[in-house]
């Protein structure tokens, strides 16, 4: 008995607009700079149309990205709503699919701009196994100081009453087939920081922080070190870290370079010590794990992997054979590929935009123990 487990950041599903950028050109979409826009009410217009005209391709990119991965179980990233979730499947999903993923949860998070972590399922797996949702738990309300997490790194911006998750840890127990299985749904801080040119290190306390948590949640619950390796959980989402990249240097016309990058610190090393949970990820060729592509000019740019699903010990002890899929046929044109890794894009897909996400869906097929 298997069931396909997912991971995507969507990348504002959202049901509102944002105006914005006519009085902060930072938050203005770069078409409209084109134009010169006399008054709001002008700029609202163009706004509207602007973004009804893109959000039909890009979700219909979006879908067709999900319906490639195919899971049975799919956490989501950047959902503003069960409403939008609801209205994404039914226009979007269904009609690519054929099927629904009957059961949706989503529950309020942190996230100042209203972007929120999901998780939907189907009834049954591909193979014809029940899938029951028997728990929903969030951890938006957990503090630094009632899980004893504050450190002084953290002092720079937030407090010891302050809220750990910047979105939340949506814990969600099933069962497949009969077995449980308990998921983790997350979206870790940015990277982006005003305050430092390196934001990724900048960033670093807090979502150190917020693994840390995750990690004392799980052994809360299933006692140290996961329950001895006895417990069948996976932990999924877009973890804004990474302890590896690709750094890209050339251009298209002369070709392009991929050096592989170690980092000497993660925050995703809290995970990873003494074998806590694998990162499933790592059994592909370490040229081929990224699962988005950063560039800010020429200057800086990499591959990285994001997005992970995290097994157990148990789950990877029962798996070993288990080596999940990244999706890349959404991925923007301006997405240098490593060589033999080049994909025929989805329909439509443009140059930067529309595309699927930023980001690539990963999914991995796993039998419960």
């Amino acid at each position: 008995m298997t069931v396909r487990i997912g991971t995507f950041n969507i990348e504002n599903l959202l049901t509102r607009f944002d105006f914005t950028g006519f009085r902060n050109q930072q938050r203005g979409d770069r078409v409209l700079r084109l134009y010169q826009i006399a008054n709001a009410a002008d700029y609202q217009r163009l706004e509207e149309a602007r973004m009804i005209a893109l959000t039909d391709d890009t979700r219909q990119l979006t879908g067709l990205a999900i319906a490639e991965a195919d899971a049975d179980i799919l956490c989501l990233q950047e959902v503003e709503s069960l409403e939008a979730l609801n209205a994404f499947e039914y226009g979007y999903l269904y009609r690519m699919m054929g099927e629904g993923y009957r059961h949706k949860y989503l529950i309020e998070g942190n996230d100042s701009r209203g972007i929120d972590v999901a998780i939907m399922a189907r009834d049954t797996t591909r193979h014809g196994e029940p899938i029951e949702v028997v728990g929903v738990k969030s951890h938006a309300g957990n503090t630094f100081d009632s899980m004893g997490l504050y450190e002084p790194a953290l002092a720079i911006t937030e407090k010891p009453h302050d809220r750990i998750f910047r979105r939340d840890c949506l814990e969600v127990d099933l069962r497949v087939g009969g077995r449980p299985l308990t998921v983790y749904a997350l979206h870790l801080k940015s990277m982006q920081s005003p305050r430092d040119a390196d934001g990724r290190l900048a960033t670093m306390p807090l979502r150190t922080a917020e693994t840390r948590a995750v990690r004392a949640i799980i052994e809360q619950r299933f006692g140290a070190g996961g329950g001895s390796g006895a417990a069948s959980f996976v932990i999924c989402g877009d973890m804004n870290d990474y302890q590896e990249r690709l750094v890209v240097s050339g251009s298209p016309r002369l070709g392009f370079q991929f050096t592989p990058v170690s980092e000497e610190v993660s925050a995703l090393d809290v995970f990873s010590s003494d074998g806590f949970a694998e990162n499933l990820m790592r059994r592909r060729p370490a040229d081929d794990r990224w699962t988005l592509f950063h560039a800010q000019g020429l200057q800086v740019r990499h591959l990285s992997q994001l997005d992970y699903i995290w097994a157990s010990q148990a789950l990877a002890r029962a798996n070993p054979q288990a080596v999940p899929e990244i999706i890349r046929k959404g991925q923007p044109f301006r997405t240098p590929f490593p060589p033999g890794q080049e994909v025929e894009r989805f329909p439509r897909t443009g140059w930067d935009r529309p595309k699927a996400s930023d980001h690539c869906p990963v999914v991995v097929e796993l039998n419960i123990p």
